[in-house]
């Protein structure tokens, strides 16, 4: 899949993850859309094609009801035009800069081009010092402050739309969000190529400038100091143009001829070329070459990404699209907690699941655990093998214990596969019902419930049963799903 296929997918999925009244695209349109794609695609088509497909015919259709959709795709792409803009502006300061003083000497120990090089070994370790933060902190993987100025430019010239319509603004939101989460990696390809050649442009300008002005101007070279004698400028030469003297043939001067060329006294120095030619290769071997190779790995990183973008398709919402056009059912396990479910919320349950899982459903509820039953936790309550959810439920009504609700909860975690999300879902109907004119004890009950359950990895979902708001309870589990798939399976 490449990029602009990701992005649509992305805008697709925020659409569908926050539009839960269907105001914005519809169960027909999302079943249109996913009939239309596996005609086309075939029902044993590769994932990401099938993916791709339906979220290109749905924001067909999405994109002349809601223009804000195709606003948003267009700015959010990348502007292909900022990098050689960048690497042009850097080309004309360097050669602008390249200034070297109104006597036209220049001081070998002060040259022109030392800022340059100081410049881009400090880059080059910095580079080095992120790069290990990276890989031991989450922080050390995001970009610098110039970084950061490059990457909004590339995408933010034009504004990002707002949309007046509320279901659209927050499908948007997320979309934006989602976004530059799953692009950060393909963003910082692009701005480090970018500042990579803005770099490279930069030292070669300084140097095209320095040429050209040598040949109508004569530059004398020469050095002074107030604490260094010729043996020690002898020294440091040495150690800074050692490389390039070697690569050139170019000698750098002995102390003899470094104490004729000093400044002061009457000397006027010498002809400047050999420096010049010294410091250039210095800066090619320095500059020039490291940075052309970062530019072209970091393009073809870039190449990489864009070609090939990473989408993960064990997300919860695409393992859905998946088993509908598989026609998989989602195996769905409900395991309750001293609680007989009524027919009622038996009946809720599962509109909940279709909700969030689709048609194709394999909804399997276990005998309910006795009060006291999580210390010997039977082998059936969650059978083997990989599911859609696991979903513990509690009623409540009853007050929440950590030395049973919460030790229950574990028992059941420690059984479940690894892949399987889990959930917890608490029925609200039988309190609702008692305390129906005391909301304020509903909160409280619902606050106990969160402190109980806080030092678990899963949040409650709280959903009366009886008579569900479908929309919001989806939300809490398709958010409690997203957060199972973002942290990974590992327990």
């Amino acid at each position: 899949m490449n990029e602009s296929a990701a992005r649509r997918v992305t805008l697709l999925r925020a659409v569908e993850t926050t539009d839960g009244t269907r105001a914005i695209w519809s169960d027909d349109d999302r079943a249109w859309a996913t009939r239309a794609a596996a005609e086309i695609t075939g029902a044993n088509g590769a994932p990401d094609v099938f993916v791709a497909r339906r979220a290109a015919l749905a924001l067909e259709r999405l994109r002349t009801r809601h223009p804000s959709f195709a606003r948003a795709l267009r700015a959010l792409a990348w502007r292909s035009w900022i990098g050689p803009v960048l690497a042009l502006i850097a080309f004309v300061v360097g050669v602008a800069t390249n200034y070297l003083g109104p006597e036209r000497r220049v001081n070998i120990l002060a040259f022109p081009l030392l800022a340059l090089l100081g410049w881009n070994l400090a880059v080059y370790a910095l580079i080095v010092v992120r790069g290990a933060w990276g890989l031991a902190a989450e922080r050390g993987r995001g970009l610098g402050p110039l970084a950061r100025a490059v990457a909004r430019l590339g995408r933010r010239l034009q504004r990002e739309p707002v949309a007046q319509d509320a279901p659209v603004a927050m499908a948007l939101a997320m979309f934006f969000g989602d976004w530059a989460r799953v692009t950060a990696p393909l963003t910082a390809a692009r701005v480090g190529r970018s500042l990579h050649f803005a770099a490279f442009a930069l030292a070669l300008g300084a140097l095209a400038g320095l040429y050209v002005r040598g040949l109508v101007l004569e530059y004398r070279a020469g050095w002074e100091s107030t604490f260094l004698d010729a043996d020690a400028v002898h020294g440091l030469l040495s150690f800074v143009l050692g490389p390039a003297s070697a690569l050139t043939g170019i000698p750098v001067a002995d102390v003899p001829r470094l104490e004729a060329i000093r400044f002061g006294a009457g000397g006027t120095g010498e002809n400047a070329a050999p420096w010049i030619h010294l410091y250039a290769a210095t800066v090619a071997i320095v500059i020039l070459l490291p940075r052309l190779a970062l530019g072209i790995g970091t393009w073809l990183a870039e190449r990489r990404r864009t070609t090939r973008f990473p989408i993960a398709f064990d997300d919860p919402y695409f393992q859905r699209l998946l088993r509908q056009v598989r026609r998989e059912p989602a195996r769905v396990r409900i395991v309750p907690y001293s609680y007989q479910l009524p027919p009622q919320a038996v009946l809720g349950l599962h509109a909940l699941a279709t909700r969030v899982f689709g048609t194709h459903l394999e909804l399997s509820i276990a005998p309910s655990i006795e009060w006291g039953g999580e210390d010997a936790l039977p082998d059936d309550a969650v059978p083997s093998g990989p599911f859609a959810l696991a979903a513990i439920v509690f009623t409540l009504a009853a007050t929440p214990e950590p030395s049973n609700h919460g030790a229950f909860v574990a028992a059941v975690d420690a059984k479940v596969d690894a892949g399987t999300p889990l959930a917890v879902l608490v029925d609200e109907s039988g309190f609702r019902r008692r305390f129906a004119r005391e909301p304020a004890r509903l909160d409280e009950r619902r606050d106990a419930w969160r402190e109980m359950l806080a030092g678990q990895r899963v949040a409650p979902v709280f959903v009366d049963l009886d008579s569900p708001e479908l929309a919001a309870a989806e939300a809490q589990l398709a958010g409690a799903l997203d957060r199972h798939s973002l942290e990974g399976p590992d327990r």
